[in-house]
């Protein structure tokens, strides 16, 4: 049984990040879509495509780490600092993906746009 399966995603990419295989599976869903959309813009992954009810996920291995946060803290437009120095090791380094009413964007995208919403994750 699935709770989250963002988190799911999460775990499969880090370890296969760490046992160097090419390729990961994740199960299927809006928001996983999303989410991997926004990692590949900022090439952390190579591709993703369906297959059948999980998704094929290309590496080419460049995370160092990706972990979802819990519980989905909720942003204001002026906080974004301080999310930064808690989850990413340097300024500059990494990305926290946030959603917000926008979409699903990078944290750096929500500070250009001056939005707020609830933090999902982060990946450097």
């Amino acid at each position: 049984m699935q709770h989250d399966v963002l988190a799911d995603c999460f775990s499969a990419i880090k370890n296969a990040e760490v046992v160097g295989k090419k390729e990961c599976f994740s199960p299927v869903s809006n928001l996983i879509k999303s989410v991997l959309e926004v990692i590949k813009s900022r090439g952390y992954i190579e591709d993703y495509e369906r297959a059948g009810k999980r998704f094929r996920i290309k590496l080419n291995h460049k995370i160092n780490d990706c972990r979802v946060i819990k519980p989905r803290f909720s942003f204001k437009k002026g906080d974004f600092e301080k999310w930064e120095k808690r989850y990413l090791p340097a300024t500059g380094f990494g990305i926290i993906i946030v959603s917000t009413p926008k979409g699903i964007i990078t944290h750096e995208k929500a500070k250009k746009e001056g939005t707020g919403g609830k933090l999902l994750g982060y990946v450097y």
